[in-house]
């Protein structure tokens, strides 16, 4: 090789270090049993391997090999969350926990790619959730659909609630992907039944009602209010500020509760505003028992607190989802935004 560059080239003493010490390419096969325990020991939960030819990673095929060309094999990991934290109406709590998990994820598949890539592989880890592609926005901003290798890798089903459930962990796990380059030894299969246990307490926890007991979902009404202090919600706030004619005017449209929400999620990570549906989920077998032990205490417990929160439910006019808040939740004021969907109205 060094005979084809040119003098100068071959002459530089990073090109020779690298000549002289290249190694073989590694394995073409990673070893399935090493690779999850490089991830275990990474921080993750669970981890299974899947191949980007899967049948149900066709979608996703376009997307993983503009991210990493020559991908050959994607590394679903689930990552537990704590319970309790999940399911606390403070959204404080729950948010960090939120957070808190989701920066681990990021910082075990970083460290999974670093080990890849020391072992001769390419290798790229996507954001477990934020930040994203939003020179794409509204479309895909996503590089990879973390659920959608994870239900394929075999790590979970896809709920009623449009979360993936852990067989062992139920709802309470995010998830992370490494792309490699590499085929592996072993790959995941997927479950052979869904450990939701129909309860369809995510449809009765759910404030705006995106969760049907049909298995429909509006994703429209969940983004709208879950997502207000993000993206589209951002979006319609800052519009609300250009259209205010003067503080006091701002003021009348905009209390002083979600000024400081809109203030704390740009200082801090953004905050969702429900997440209840995998908060009340029983599923899982690590979950399951005090929903078996005693069902009512559970409700007691876990959902009516989320139900009887007393706190602004952010709906499009007119919408589905304005009528069941208003319905379902009367104490719970439901407050008419653009959810940003909307282009600002032209000038005269």
């Amino acid at each position: 090789m060094t005979a084809e560059l040119p003098p100068k080239l071959a002459a530089h003493p990073s090109v020779r270090a690298v000549l002289a010490q290249r190694r073989a390419s590694p394995p073409p096969v990673l070893d399935a049993a090493r690779l999850r325990e490089l991830c275990l020991a990474a921080g993750a939960d669970d981890v299974a391997a899947v191949s980007l030819d899967h049948p149900d990673l066709a979608g996703e095929r376009e997307h993983v090999l503009a991210a990493l060309p020559g991908t050959r094999s994607l590394v679903a990991m689930a990552f537990r969350m704590n319970r309790d934290n999940c399911r606390s109406p403070a959204r404080s709590v729950a948010n960090q926990e939120f957070h808190q998990t989701d920066e681990l994820a990021n910082h075990a598949a970083r460290s999974i790619t670093q080990s890849l890539q020391d072992a001769g592989y390419r290798a790229l880890n996507p954001s477990v959730g934020f930040p994203q592609e939003m020179d794409r926005y509204p479309g895909r901003i996503w590089v990879v659909a973390h659920k959608t290798v994870a239900v394929a890798a075999g790590l979970g089903v896809m709920g009623l609630h449009r979360n993936v459930i852990h067989p062992k962990f139920g709802s309470f796990v995010l998830l992370a992907t490494v792309l490699v380059d590499a085929e592996v030894s072993e790959y995941g299969q997927a479950l052979d039944y869904n450990p939701c246990i129909d309860c369809k307490l995510c449809v009765a926890a759910c404030p705006v009602g995106a969760i049907r007991k049909t298995g429909e979902f509006d994703a429209l009404a969940c983004a709208t209010h879950n997502y207000r202090e993000f993206m589209s919600g951002f979006t319609d706030w800052v519009q609300t500020v250009a259209d205010s004619a003067d503080a006091a005017d701002y003021r009348s449209r905009v209390t002083d509760s979600e000024s400081a929400s809109m203030w704390q999620s740009l200082a801090s990570p953004p905050g969702y505003k429900s997440g209840y549906c995998v908060a009340v989920c029983p599923a899982g077998e690590d979950v399951l028992g005090p929903y078996l032990d005693d069902r009512r205490t559970f409700m007691d417990t876990v959902l009516r607190p989320l139900q009887d929160k007393t706190e602004t439910l952010y709906v499009l006019p007119g919408s589905p989802a304005q009528d069941h808040a208003r319905r379902r939740f009367p104490h719970k004021p439901a407050k008419e935004v653009t959810g940003g969907w909307q282009p600002p109205p032209k000038r005269s």
